[in-house]
């Protein structure tokens, strides 16, 4: 999955010659945390984020700030063709809550945290109706093809399947996601075929 198909493609711009309160007021006006800076050819110029603009508001007060004057001139920046493993990345490891998606110098979206949570969210079934297993499985290497098989075998249609990271010891817990299926009897079930569910609903 890539940047282009989760991206916000209407986007809220304003002009480097705006004061910073025009730019304040537009973010208020269109409920955002972002603005990108563009010149009459969209060419992206800068980027603002709310933070910024909090930071130079009373400055502003005391003299003519522009949105130039307090812009990120060089602001990272996302390709639409970029995995969004990669901009999931670079978001969090830049702690930022958004980036300007940019093609050819010019500006055709903006993808944000919100952006990323709903295209996640939508990869692992979370919305449909369905129902998840925990499962901690041994370190056999044909565990996961066991379980998978006995799901599909009750005719359940298995939405993801989810590494859990979080313990330290040999054993892999996996979260699977499944629909079409009493998650309490395909628990039990597993539970039979000798394998530890930890947690369903």
């Amino acid at each position: 999955m890539v940047v282009r198909h989760w991206m916000t493609p209407s986007v809220v711009t304003i002009a480097k010659g705006a004061s910073v309160q025009e730019a304040l007021a537009k973010m208020r006006q269109h409920s955002i945390r972002h603005l990108p800076v563009i010149d009459d050819h969209y060419q992206l110029l800068g980027w603002l984020s709310d933070s910024v603009l909090r930071g130079a508001l009373v400055p502003s007060m005391l003299e003519e700030l522009t949105v130039a004057d307090v812009m990120i001139h060089e602001p990272y920046t996302a390709s639409p063709e970029m995995a969004l493993e990669e901009v999931t990345k670079l978001i969090l490891d830049r702690r930022v809550g958004g980036l300007p998606v940019v093609e050819k110098g010019k500006l055709i979206g903006v993808i944000t945290t919100v952006d990323l949570l709903s295209a996640f969210i939508t990869m692992m079934g979370v919305l449909t109706s369905s129902a998840r297993l925990d499962i901690r499985l041994p370190t056999q290497s044909d565990a996961l093809d066991q379980i998978t098989r006995l799901i599909q075998n009750r005719n359940a249609e298995i939405l993801s399947i989810c590494h859990v990271p979080f313990t330290k010891n040999e054993d892999r817990v996996y979260s699977i996601r499944i629909s079409n299926c009493d998650v309490e009897s395909m628990a039990q079930i597993l539970t039979e075929h000798g394998f530890d569910v930890i947690a369903s609903s």
